[in-house]
């Protein structure tokens, strides 16, 4: 073919074809990863016919982002059809138990409130207008009332008026200084402002324009703080009580992880009735039995410790007598539900760098693997269906539906190559070694966008926070591996000890040894790593981390230089005894340390970053927000000091409106081509 019939049929190819058809392949770039459509919140019709689910769309001009609900069969079959009006950014989505009426969340006017819509689609009528944000809300099965949760001043009571009238009286106030008499005084990225999140109860009849309080004796956050949602709240199958997962504010708060299940009347004529008072950690998900008689939930058994194992527990509530389901299974299971009539639970669970779904049998303790690849999350059964969301290394959530034991699974939304035509991902391997204790680690290599055979590549060796977490098969908006990828970088991630999915006992190793256990394995492994993958260069290597990974950097940089040839810190311990002071959820470093930083401090000092800053030499990138007060910002300050003070290079990225997270859109792109150009700077780049 001459060039000039080539040109011409290259021309009429750009006009029939999508651009990201035609378009040259690339990796994964920030503003990419930024601004794809993102799937979530899926439920089924009560007949399993149909799936609602939420897209959430970003202007990439403007970067303001978007949601609305969608209809699709579950079939697969077919197009997608938005229910709610473009532009009113909406969450929460549920539907009535006839299957005829869709309940969402929407801030369209300024307040969020809650609003019906035909499942089939139509206008959009307000459920609520009431004077206060609502913060969720659960439907009762008999479809007469809603639970509502808003946050209302501690020594309210029942009405909304006191409520109201405070936040008039404080907006008014002159004065800015607030007194605090007792510990959290702030909690995550928010000042305590003297008020918790509550239940309303009222008819289900438009508009409401007010509603009850219950439960107004517990002085507690329903759902807790900051995470907590309405998988800790549950109607009983006659919809005259509810039973909630709560905490008591009070001074020991700070220091304590004793969730108690506590049944509430839904009409407001008792108090609150304590059904775990006997167990001291965290109980948490109640579930009833469809005759009502039975509530399922998962608990903690050990005091103060936030990542002990999740135990399914079964309690008959008329004697209050407990069991634990399928207790020899050593995982923690998360994210329950009742299926088969009664008789099994699903749960999700993370299983050796996996977030797999299993089916427990009720009766005989049973544990069924169902889908074991992949983070698989929001399942929900109707009919003969079962959906779920899924999400890997190689692509964001995806909602799928399958048959009830997970076979004939469809996808019935796009995966990230299909939404990025143009983006080329880099392949993921998942590889063991011995670590610590010569026990078997896992790790993940993930190879850069554009490897070739025989050619070695600079790498990015990620260390993930918690410490009690994973690096695992999994899609993230903040630290995704393919980012790095997409810059021609070879990835490698380990799960050292310490690590979510290897048993309990591989988690609880971690306490009290955050320097010495997971910095070996991370040594043994970057070398297991290079002897099993020719294609990293040990030679041009950054460590990179948050949270714990930032710690851990931080750790590294004075104890274990001398393979990187940069580091990258991020919101990272950075004085052990400070931090026992300054966080909020004291509970987490009493645990990891064995005690307060008062009666122990000697465990504080023990694997201090702060103690060992002679020895940095490593080019360090620290980064930190100003609003996040779980590890605070005068930690970052702190290291960027020491690196100055001894004229390591290094720089400071200081976010004022960002928490422990990066959250912004365009701010998650600064971050990204700021630590690009860190690593490009000294181990270069192959992502031509």
């Amino acid at each position: 073919m001459n060039r000039r019939r080539n040109a011409l049929w290259l021309g009429l190819l750009a006009i029939t074809l999508p651009l990201a058809a035609i378009a040259a392949p690339q990796g994964l770039q920030p503003e990419q990863l930024a601004t794809m459509d993102r799937y979530s919140s899926p439920v089924l019709t009560p007949d399993g016919a149909k799936v609602i689910f939420a897209k959430r769309v970003v202007d990439p001009k403007t970067y303001k982002a978007s949601t609305a609900l969608y209809s699709k069969s579950s079939s697969g079959t077919g197009k997608a059809t938005q229910i709610t009006p473009a532009g009113w950014s909406v969450n929460s989505p549920a539907i009535s138990a006839d299957g005829k009426t869709l309940y969402f969340m929407s801030s369209k006017n300024g307040s969020s409130q809650v609003y019906s819509v035909p499942v089939g689609g139509g206008t959009p009528v307000a459920l609520t207008a009431l004077p206060l944000d609502v913060g969720g809300f659960a439907i009762s099965p008999d479809g007469k009332k809603v639970a509502i949760t808003m946050e209302a001043y501690a020594d309210c009571s029942d009405d909304l008026k006191c409520t109201v009238d405070r936040n008039k009286t404080e907006s008014e106030r002159k004065t800015t200084g607030v007194v605090y008499d007792r510990m959290f005084v702030r909690h995550w990225d928010a000042w305590n402002e003297g008020k918790l999140n509550r239940i309303y109860v009222a008819p289900l009849t438009a508009p409401i324009k007010d509603a009850k309080m219950i439960g107004s004796s517990l002085k507690a956050d329903t759902p807790s703080r900051p995470f907590g949602d309405l998988s800790e709240m549950a109607w009983s199958p006659d919809s005259s009580s509810i039973v909630v997962s709560a905490r008591v504010a009070d001074r020991d708060e700070p220091r304590s992880t004793n969730f108690d299940l506590y049944q509430i009347p839904a009409d407001g004529s008792a108090a609150p009735r304590n059904l775990t008072a006997a167990n001291k950690a965290w109980d948490t998900a109640p579930q009833f039995s469809k005759d009502g008689k039975t509530l399922y939930y998962r608990a903690m058994k050990r005091p103060g410790f936030e990542a002990d194992r999740w135990q399914l527990m079964e309690m008959d509530l008329a004697s209050g007598k407990t069991r634990e389901i399928a207790p020899k299974w050593d995982r923690s299971a998360e994210n329950t539900m009742l299926v088969d009539g009664g008789k099994s639970l699903l749960t999700v669970a993370n299983d050796l760098g996996q977030n797999s779904l299993f089916k427990i049998n009720i009766a005989n303790n049973q544990v069924t693997p169902l889908i074991s690849k992949g983070t698989v999350n929001n399942v929900a059964v109707a009919g003969n269906k079962m959906i779920y969301t899924m999400n890997s290394l190689q692509s964001g959530d995806q909602i799928f539906v399958s048959d009830l034991n997970g076979a004939n699974a469809k996808a019935i939304t796009p995966s990230a190559s299909e939404i990025l035509g143009n983006v080329k991902f880099g392949e993921a391997e998942q590889f063991t070694f011995k670590g610590w204790n010569n026990e078997t680690v896992h790790g993940y290599v993930v190879k850069p966008w554009n490897y070739v055979e025989g050619q070695k590549y600079p790498v990015a060796f990620l260390i993930h926070g918690g410490p009690q977490g994973s690096f695992g098969n999994g899609w993230s908006y903040r630290w995704n591996p393919q980012t790095y990828a997409g810059q021609g970088y070879a990835v490698v991630m380990i799960d050292f000890h310490g690590s979510t999915g290897y048993g309990q006992a591989f988690t609880d190793s971690i306490s009290q040894h955050w320097g010495d256990r997971p910095l070996e394995d991370l040594q043994k492994g970057w070398k297991a790593a290079q002897q099993k993958y020719s294609f990293l260069n040990g030679d041009k290597a950054c460590a990179l981390g948050a949270s714990y990974g930032g710690y851990m950097v931080n750790w590294i940089a004075g104890n274990w230089n001398q393979p990187w040839k940069c580091l990258v810190s991020h919101d990272g311990v950075f004085d052990q005894r400070m931090m026992g002071y300054a966080t909020e959820e004291l509970w987490f470093t009493e645990w990891e340390n064995g005690g307060s930083v008062i009666n122990n401090a000697k465990n504080y000092e023990k694997f201090n970053p702060v103690n060992h800053t002679k020895n940095w030499k490593v080019p360090m990138l620290v980064i930190h927000g100003q609003l996040d007060y779980r590890i605070p910002v005068e930690q970052g300050l702190a290291a960027f000091t020491a690196l100055q003070l001894q004229n390591v290079p290094s720089q400071f990225l200081y976010f004022p409106d960002e928490n422990h997270w990066v959250l912004k859109p365009q701010n998650s792109i600064q971050w990204h081509n700021t630590v690009n150009s860190w690593l490009r700077n000294y181990i270069g780049s192959d992502s031509r």
